[in-house]
């Protein structure tokens, strides 16, 4: 031991399993077994502890707070004692069969009882009446635990299912089933599968069968780091340090293991155990472990952890074990993404600190002591001045030192929009996408020491599929019919570089590799049919050949760099622009044709709903720059060939999708392309982010442009339905018009795109039409609508005009038949081809 002496137990109980519990001060320490009586130790004091009496036998869990502790014993009675009279209390819940653990929430105020039966019950410690009922088992509960902000409960069900539950609504909702994580235990077993939540509150260990510690992320409940080869038996007792920084574990080997959490490599192993631990508990403050075993004894180690490591647990909070971080691959002042689309922005409302000359100072003071406080003693609550009899600058809040540019009043940053990669996905586990496209998806393993990376395709028959070692850790990825785009991280091996494999080539050299300058990383990349470009954190866009021919290296002048995609020989790229009026970032815009050295938009704006943030950046399958943000709008980028001319029009809104009328489903939307006048995503359920492995499938929702409120389900037969149908696709239809039109006039435009766009335009008029028709259904009254949708006609030829009247001379609105006549003639003449004057 760490005294080189034999540690010595207490005979707290009579022998069998026995379960201890620090109060949070660390004063006390509650024990509780197989007889009748509690036991309270003062903590550092030999003295003999406090015993309470005529208590329940057979204590299967105890749990403190710094006012009163509670107890469970296996005739399912759970009570309530006193720390300040150290007396019975009262009688929480009682159970129809034994108890096996309890919990308390951080607050105190609400105790998990799991017991063999299948319900779990959650009671508030003040009020018995007040009792939560967790149904969702179908096997007995061994374990239950909270996590640090007492917002989940983790149940253990003797089978190894985890059931999460979520208290953050009433009642309480299930929200992931975990399987195969834990072990298959009879619930007296003395193995341990309790979910511990890390104190950081960011995931818990779970003791697999393989008997290794699992580490499970809140975020997304996907496997981390895990500390392997710990024991040979099964693990019995698990518990971090106050920290985080630490792990002690116990195990059917009669071993007891201290490890270190950054590392999970073990710093110490206790072999001289003489029983097996079933409860493990770090004192809050000191460099003390105490733990039970199934013998009624009691130990306290002090100078648990060895002087060489004792440093550790000094440290502030430590993180939790991940695989891949997310904390730490995002910036300072970046905005990070919340779970299930919380956005967390900082208060804009921060009062500026005034001067002592200020309006706001001078009536404080009046209203205050009215200035005749001295600092006579010293103390130093009286304004001071410098050697010159001046003010000083306290009043400025300055923090710190500060750069010239950055100089100025108080320490506020702007929040800029973080870099992503297009169709990439996080870490989750040890796996994630690197692509995903209508062409196939790219995605990597984690492995440790290397990465493993697996490229698919949809058609298989056009290309094969392929996987290959990653020595160079590659995180993100570009894929089409041509090749596959790569780019990896700059390390302590190698700088950051781009890696391209193209799909097929006559000649035998097949693939290249650049490397970037020392301390520039990639930001984003993209791959065309052309051209393969990256941004960089030098705020450079580098441009290349498909076989790495250098063409073009030009500094961005939006920065930080966000994003960029291409399209044949277009490149955009998208960065931070100036601060808009809430504190962000605006988003601009630059697209360039490559070939011909031209630039359509230059830092033009990337329009978003307010507190909107840009979720994806891709070209359609006709070349037309689409954008989709976290509101679930799918937007276009209309007359983008003509500068200044360009706006953002939306063709879809997925929160007023039909499969949500009914409001049962709760889904978003993984953007992947937009092709053949579809948004093609995937479905993503139960609150996801991202889309997972299996790879999922794809769905395609036609366009259908937000022009009014969605329509009750009682007016979906309505002429008012019909109508407001009917309007949408007149102007979903003109847009998709204007886009093909733009294609026809700027480019060397195909017969069939320029026989698709007069078909356009006649099916344009014939929504018109039917437009017309339903106005003069309705009556004379709404003839001066009708009369301008009869102006909306394009058709020049004078034959959609003259159906116009027909239309009005069958419903016999004789008025806006010669309307419609004087109309015709007007055309006929000329007239309306010029503005009026």
């Amino acid at each position: 031991m760490a005294t080189g002496q034999r540690l010595r137990g207490r005979p707290a109980h009579t022998p069998g399993p026995t379960f201890l519990s620090y109060t949070p001060n660390g004063r006390q320490l509650i024990t509780a077994g197989l007889n009748n009586a509690i036991r309270v130790f003062q903590s550092g004091s030999d003295a003999e502890p406090t015993n309470i009496d005529d208590c329940q036998e057979s204590n299967t869990a105890v749990v403190s707070t710094n006012e009163f502790f509670i107890t469970g014993s296996e005739d399912g009675t759970v009570c309530k004692y006193s720390l300040e009279t150290n007396l019975f209390d009262q009688i929480l819940v009682r159970c129809s069969l034994p108890v096996r653990d309890l919990a308390l929430s951080p607050d105190g105020n609400w105790v998990a009882v799991a017991s063999e039966e299948l319900v779990v019950k959650v009671v508030n410690t003040k009020d018995m009446s007040q009792v939560l009922y967790l149904r969702d088992q179908s096997k007995q509960v061994k374990h239950v635990s909270f996590d640090t902000s007492g917002t989940f409960i983790t149940v253990t069900t003797h089978d190894g299912a985890i059931h999460v539950y979520s208290l953050s609504s009433m009642p309480p909702q299930l929200v992931r089933k975990l399987d195969g994580l834990a072990g298959n235990f009879e619930p007296d077993a003395e193995a341990c599968s309790k979910a511990v939540w890390h104190p950081d509150g960011r995931a818990f260990a779970i003791a697999t069968p393989s008997r290794e510690l699992q580490i499970v992320s809140k975020n997304d409940w996907e496997r981390q780091r895990s500390f392997r080869a710990g024991h040979k038996g099964e693990v019995t007792a698990c518990a971090w340090s106050p920290n985080g920084g630490l792990l002690a574990t116990a195990g059917t080997d009669r071993s007891l293991v201290l490890w270190d959490t950054k590392t999970q490599a073990i710093i110490k192993r206790y072999d001289d155990v003489r029983a097996t631990i079933l409860d493990i508990s770090w004192h809050p403050t000191e460099n003390v472990v105490s733990y039970t075993n199934n013998d009624g004894e009691l130990y306290i180690h002090p100078d648990f952890i060895p002087s060489d490591h004792s440093a550790i647990l000094q440290e502030t909070l430590c993180a939790s074990p991940f695989i891949h971080d997310p904390l730490s691959e995002i910036s300072g002042n970046a905005r990070r993404p919340q779970p299930n689309g919380v956005k967390d922005r900082a208060p804009l409302n921060r009062r500026r600190g005034g001067t002592p000359d200020s309006l706001d100072e001078a009536l404080r003071d009046a209203m205050s002591d009215g200035g005749f406080i001295e600092d006579d003693d010293g103390a130093g609550y009286a304004e001071q001045v410098n050697g010159f009899g001046k003010r000083t600058n306290g009043h400025l809040d300055l923090e710190g030192p500060r750069s010239k540019r950055h100089a100025g009043y108080g320490s506020w940053e702007p929040e800029v929009h973080p870099p992503f990669q297009p169709g990439s996905t996080p870490w989750r586990g040890n796996r994630k996408y690197l692509c995903l496209n209508l062409t196939g998806f790219v995605w990597t393993v984690d492995q440790e020491s290397h990465h493993t990376v697996t490229v698919e395709f949809y058609d298989r028959e056009y290309h094969r599929d392929f996987h290959f070692t990653d020595p160079y850790l590659y995180d993100k990825a570009c894929l089409n019919d041509n090749g596959t785009l790569f780019s990896c991280p700059k390390s302590s091996k190698n700088p950051s570089m781009l890696y391209y494999r193209p799909h097929e080539t006559w000649t035998t050299r097949t693939d290249w590799r650049t490397e970037l300058a020392e301390g520039e990383e990639v930001v984003a990349i993209s791959l065309s049919d052309s051209y393969v470009v990256a941004t960089t954190s030098a705020n450079y866009v580098r441009i290349y050949t498909l076989f790495g021919v250098p063409v073009r290296v030009y500094r961005q002048k939006s920065s930080p760099a966000v994003t960029c995609a291409a399209w044949r020989d277009y490149v955009m790229t998208v960065g931070n622009g100036p601060v808009s009026a809430d504190g962000l970032t605006s988003l601009l815009y630059t697209i360039e044709n490559v070939k011909r050295d031209e630039v359509y938009q230059s830092e033009d704006v990337i329009a978003l709903g307010q507190d909107a943030e840009l979720k994806n950046v891709f070209f359609s399958d006709t070349g037309d720059p689409c954008i989709y943000d976290s509101d679930g709008v799918l937007l276009v980028l209309l007359h983008w060939r003509t500068s200044g001319q360009a706006r953002w029009v939306p063709l879809l809104d997925t929160k007023q999708l039909d499969r949500l009328a009914d409001g049962k489903r709760e889904e978003t939307y993984w953007p992947v392309a937009v092709a053949q006048e579809k948004f093609h995503c995937i479905i993503l359920k139960g609150g996801d982010q991202y889309p997972y492995f299996p790879r999922p499938l794809l769905t395609e929702f036609d366009f259908k442009i937000p022009i009014t409120a969605k329509a009750k389900a009682d007016d979906e037969d309505s002429t008012e339905a019909e109508q407001r149908s009917l309007e949408e696709s007149f102007v979903r239809n003109s847009v998709v018009f204007g886009l093909l039109e733009d294609i026809v006039s700027a480019t060397n435009a195909s017969y069939s795109q320029r026989s698709e766009l007069a078909k356009r335009e006649v099916e344009i008029d014939k929504i018109l039409l039917q437009l017309l028709a339903s106005e003069c259904r309705e009556g004379e009254d709404r003839g001066m609508k009708a009369l301008e949708i009869v102006g909306l006609l394009r058709d020049k030829s004078g034959r959609m005009v003259e159906a116009a009247g027909k239309i009005a001379a069958r419903f016999e609105r004789d008025v806006l038949g010669d309307k419609i006549r004087e109309m015709a003639e007007r055309r006929l003449a000329g007239a309306d081809d010029d503005e009026t004057v």
